[in-house]
């Protein structure tokens, strides 16, 4: 009876941090017309800011992130499959990325930095 407890408890505690990590995730929307898109914002040091984009499979992607540090960098993760996009993954710090998208859906852009804080300008492009 007490693992069943433990084991309510903590799927509670992960369905909770994985709603509020989604919730908080911005929709990146193109203006009529328009393939691009401009964001600035900022990410805090240790901490993360995300975006969702919706593209068709094999559309060109084209993100790119700059900073007054250089210090911006980002990964992007197909919601898919799971897998982060060769170039932009966990361990990348990419600060451009250009690509083939492999699925129809969401991805995740995950904008960090490599050191302190970060104040960045975010573009991204999906023709």
């Amino acid at each position: 009876m007490l693992k069943l407890k433990i084991f309510i408890v903590l799927s509670f505690i992960i369905l909770t941090a994985v709603n509020s990590n989604a919730q908080s995730d911005k929709r990146i929307k193109f203006k009529r017309g328009e393939s691009s898109a401009t964001l600035s914002g900022g990410a805090p040091r240790g901490e993360t800011a995300g975006y969702l984009v919706g593209a068709s499979k094999n559309q060109t992607m084209i993100v790119s992130i700059a900073s007054v540090e250089n210090n911006a960098v980002f990964q992007i993760k197909d919601l898919n499959t799971g897998y982060f996009l060769p170039g932009a993954g966990e361990y990348d710090d990419a600060s451009s990325w250009e690509g083939t998208l492999p699925s129809k859906g969401d991805y995740r852009i995950i904008v960090g930095s490599t050191r302190g804080g970060t104040e960045y300008t975010l573009i991204v492009t999906i023709h």
